[in-house]
């Protein structure tokens, strides 16, 4: 018997001409068979090939498809596209694939939503094995740093409750960082594994991810504030050292008038001021971003194709 709640699909596209098709195949194919109504939301981050001609191609072939491509007026990343497509999907529950390369069974799909169906708001698949090497330190010092309520991996896709999607929405209608606010909401989570099979292959890195971490960094974690106080502290001995050589120039020769405070404000005032205003800069572009901008993104069109 199918399932009677209604689904939406959110997908990521950018530059996937080759995989985007053989991936709404499969994951169609899954939700058909398993679901009543459904919904499929392609969000196109301004892609230059033929990836949205392959969406189309799909939606014209494939009996009882509902799709909507989102077109983004030109490339916002995958956090601004992703917020997006959710915000435009209806669904009693929300799936999010970050990307359309798929090293998983599509059966991994059900198994994710029956297990939200057991209580879990958030229910994400991890693959087992190594992640990138910048992967795993982003995730070890965020882990570590963070004041979360359940630690992050690396994901190849979720479902959400709409209960949960009201939360962070709640909490935030500008979302910098979406797992992180997801670990955060007070809802709960759980992280199906599975062994990667298949040549999905791991998706490729999305431009501005170096940028996303900075910010998630500072916004969910403490690390700033940790480096700020281990550079006043090196200020400190800086300060000490340049305080003690001044000493021993004064005791063993003749200096030069006013050397010693000339050195000091120098060595101290300079050097203190450029680092702390650099962390006072950066907190105060993330703050204007997320509180004064009007817009969280910008798309251009909706195309919507049903059969």
């Amino acid at each position: 018997m199918k399932e009677s709640n209604f689904v939406s699909a959110v997908v990521y596209v950018r530059q996937c001409q080759d995989t985007v098709g053989p991936f709404l195949t499969r994951l169609h194919a899954a939700l058909s068979e398993n679901f009543q109504k459904f919904e499929l939301i392609c969000v196109n981050d301004a892609s230059t090939d033929g990836s949205v001609q392959a969406v189309r191609e799909f939606a014209e072939h494939s009996e009882g498809a509902m799709v909507s491509i989102l077109n983004m007026s030109y490339p916002q990343g995958l956090e601004a596209s992703m917020n997006a497509g959710v915000d435009l999907a209806i669904g009693d529950f929300v799936f999010e694939f970050d990307g359309t390369e798929m090293d998983y069974e599509p059966r991994l799909v059900m198994e994710v939503y029956r297990t939200a169906l057991t209580g879990f708001d958030i229910v994400s698949a991890t693959p087992n094995g190594r992640a990138r090497l910048t992967s795993r330190l982003f995730y070890r010092v965020f882990n570590r740093y963070a004041n979360i309520q359940y630690q992050l991996e690396t994901e190849r896709f979720r479902v959400l409750s709409r209960r949960a999607i009201n939360r962070v929405h709640a909490m935030s209608r500008t979302i910098p960082y979406r797992k992180a606010l997801y670990a955060n909401c007070g809802l709960k989570m759980e992280r199906l594994r599975y062994d990667p099979v298949g040549g999905g292959g791991r998706p490729r890195a999305e431009g501005g991810r170096s940028r996303l971490a900075t910010d998630a960094l500072v916004l969910f974690t403490n690390v700033a504030y940790r480096l700020a106080l281990w550079l006043a502290v090196v200020m400190m001995a800086l300060t000490l050292i340049v305080t003690g050589y001044t000493v021993v120039i004064y005791l063993s020769g003749s200096p030069v008038e006013g050397w010693t405070t000339t050195m000091l404000f120098l060595g101290f005032g300079f050097f203190g001021m450029f680092a702390i205003l650099t962390l006072v800069l950066k907190y105060l572009s993330l703050l204007v971003e997320l509180t004064f901008r009007r817009q969280r993104y910008v798309f251009e069109s909706i195309e919507k194709i049903s059969k």
